[in-house]
Formats: structure tokens, C-alpha cells, sequence
């Protein structure tokens, strides 16, 4: 009977002990939200303040001009270009780095890797180059723009780095220019500008090759065009010399009108196989895509890309219902701690 006894109050204790866990733990949830409804006041007027604060901030921000402005509109335009990388391997973009001004050691320092690139990525690294940013700092006066005065140089290209973004989406071959200002025209000029400066950028350095050999068939059809009619021109005026009687030495003439036909015998034949090339040329290109291929250029954007004052202002609330609830429990345990003569006499270094 003791053992038994013994065992049921043991028992007994181990459910009493279990109810008073269940009991504390909802005491301490009641405890919680008491605070919570204690601080109701504060909790509510700190999210109010932050409420108005920031509507009004907005606001303000939407209807002052942009260049005064805490929070002015952003508009970002974007052209797209086609990169076509079938052409391209890593030996090739590597030569092209290495013979082009440097361009394979500055590749080196910012951290450009030559073992898997491609056109895309060299387009990418292109926009981030000082040239280009330097080229557009000057361009548009951007350090008088921006009122650079400290390390002008410097700080336009870091700020640059930032409004000036270039992105290539690798399974459409589709790379991408934005920048981001407050003002739509200039964002535009900018984008447009440095599209130009690619293309031209992507013809200098001799990635297309069809495109180049296009270039000097052209030119050199028309080279030979010119000799032909000059030697046309010439072979003209000294029959009309023999036409009207004066004339030299019959055998010099003949010389000289020999030269003439067996030069422009040959010009044609020439020009003829150089239009043969130019033609069969021109077949490839059609049945290939070009490297640098502009698909779209930026127009003027009448839509902002940032900020989102909505989303701005339902963060700032939430932030403010979060800090206001923090506020309350720190309250809450300053003032327990002060009840609590122990914890006290422990803040105050006493021992017991």
C-alpha cells in the first residue's frame, strides 16, 4: 500500500507539475498580448507618425521637379541587340583583346576570363571599359551633370558603372543596354550613343569577318571602277588628239594605245572578279546572321522604373509596427526588472 501510495502521488506530482508548464505557458501568451494591448497608444502612434511621414515624403517627392527632388522618377530606356556567338570561341576573342590597345590585359584586371568567353561577354565587358565610359562622360557633360568636383574622372566612371547597365540573356543570345535617369531624353541619347559606339566598337576589332570583307570588296570595286573610266577617259582623249590631226609619232601613239586597252582589259577583269566575289559574298550573309545585330533601339521612355512609392510606404508601416512592438517589450522588461529587487541589486554590482 506505501509503495502504492507513493507511486499515485508521485504520479499525481507529475501531473500537477505538467497542468502548471501548460498553465505558464498560457499565462505567459496572455502576458504578451497584455503588453501588446497595454502599448496600444504608442504602438499605434508611432505607426500613425510613420504613415503620414512617409505619404507625405512621397508626395513631396512626386511634386517637386526631379532635379530638387529627394526621391525623383528614375526612367531607364533599353535597346536590344543580337549577339551571335556561333563564330565565336575563346582563341578568337582573345586575339581580339590582346591586339586591340590593351584591351587583353584591362580584360585580365577586371576579372574577364578568356578561357570560356564569347561575344556576348565581350560586348559586357566592352560597356564597363573606361573608353566607353570616359567617351560618354564627355559626350554629355555628365561630370558638370552630376556636379562631380571631388576626383571627377574617378567618380563618373564609378557612377556610371551604376546607371549604365548591360545584360545578355544567354539562351536567346538577346544583350541588353539601359540607363537610368531622371531625365527620359538624355537616358535615351545615352543608351542609343552607346549602342552606336559597340557596333562600331565590334567592326574595329574585326569580329565580323564577312562584314569586313564586304567593306573592302566595296571599296575596291570602286577603286577599280574609277581606274576604268580613267583609263577610259584617257584612251578617249588621245583617239580624239589622232581625230583632229594632232599627233606625234605614229609608233609612240600606237605604244600608248596598246598600254591603254591592255590596262583596261585587265581593270575589267579585275572588276569583274571582284563583282563575282562581292555577289557570292553577299549570298553567304544572307543565309548567316551578322554578330552585331542592333534589334531594337531605345525610344523615350513615358513611364518611370523607380522607385515604387507604394511599396516604399507599406515597408516604412511595417517597419513602424515592428520597432513600435519592440519598443513596448523593451518597456515592459525595464519595468520588470526594476520590480525585481534581485535583478536590480545585480545591475548595481551588489553580491549577496
Amino acid at each position: 500500500m506505501i509503495d502504492v501510495d507513493i507511486q499515485t502521488d508521485s504520479a499525481k506530482g507529475y501531473n500537477y507539475g505538467k497542468n502548471r508548464d501548460t498553465d505558464d505557458e498560457e499565462i505567459s501568451l496572455i502576458d504578451l498580448f497584455a503588453v501588446l494591448w497595454k502599448k496600444k497608444v504608442m504602438i499605434i502612434t508611432i505607426t500613425l507618425i510613420a504613415a503620414i511621414s512617409v505619404v507625405g515624403f512621397s508626395v513631396v517627392s512626386l511634386v517637386l521637379p526631379p532635379e530638387e527632388s529627394p526621391l525623383p522618377n528614375q526612367f531607364a530606356p533599353e535597346a536590344h541587340m543580337l549577339i551571335n556567338d556561333r563564330n565565336s570561341s575563346s582563341g578568337a576573342v582573345s586575339s581580339l583583346l590582346s591586339s586591340s590597345s590593351g584591351l587583353g590585359s584591362l580584360a585580365g584586371l577586371m576579372g574577364l576570363s578568356l578561357g570560356g568567353s564569347s561575344f556576348s561577354q565581350l560586348a559586357v565587358y566592352l560597356c564597363s571599359t573606361n573608353t566607353l565610359l570616359d567617351t560618354l562622360t564627355d559626350e554629355f557633360d555628365l561630370i558638370k551633370r552630376y556636379k562631380i568636383e571631388k576626383s571627377p574622372r574617378a567618380e563618373s566612371r564609378k557612377k556610371l558603372k551604376n546607371l549604365l547597365i548591360a545584360e545578355n540573356d544567354a539562351e536567346s543570345g538577346v544583350f541588353t543596354v539601359s540607363f537610368s535617369d531622371i531625365d527620359p531624353v538624355l537616358a535615351q541619347s545615352v543608351v542609343n550613343f552607346t549602342v552606336a559606339y559597340l557596333e562600331k566598337w565590334f567592326d574595329e576589332l574585326g569580329v565580323d569577318k564577312n562584314k569586313i570583307q564586304k567593306e573592302n570588296l566595296e571599296a575596291n570595286i570602286a577603286n577599280t571602277y574609277r581606274e576604268i573610266q580613267e583609263l577610259e577617259k584617257e584612251t578617249h582623249e588621245l583617239a580624239r588628239t589622232v581625230n583632229t590631226g594632232r599627233v606625234g609619232s605614229i609608233p609612240s601613239i600606237n605604244l600608248e594605245l596598246s598600254r591603254l586597252e591592255l590596262e583596261l582589259g585587265a581593270q575589267k577583269q579585275v572588276y569583274t572578279q571582284l563583282k563575282v566575289q562581292y555577289e557570292l559574298l553577299k549570298i553567304d550573309m544572307a543565309s548567316e546572321s551578322p554578330v552585331f545585330q542592333i534589334l531594337e533601339l531605345a525610344e523615350v521612355p513615358d513611364q518611370k522604373s523607380k522607385p515604387s512609392r507604394g511599396l516604399i510606404c507599406i515597408i516604412v508601416v511595417f517597419a513602424a509596427v515592428f520597432f513600435a512592438v519592440f519598443i513596448a517589450f523593451l518597456q515592459n522588461a525595464i519595468f520588470n526588472i526594476k520590480k525585481d529587487p534581485e535583478a536590480m541589486a545585480k545591475l548595481r554590482g551588489e553580491t549577496a
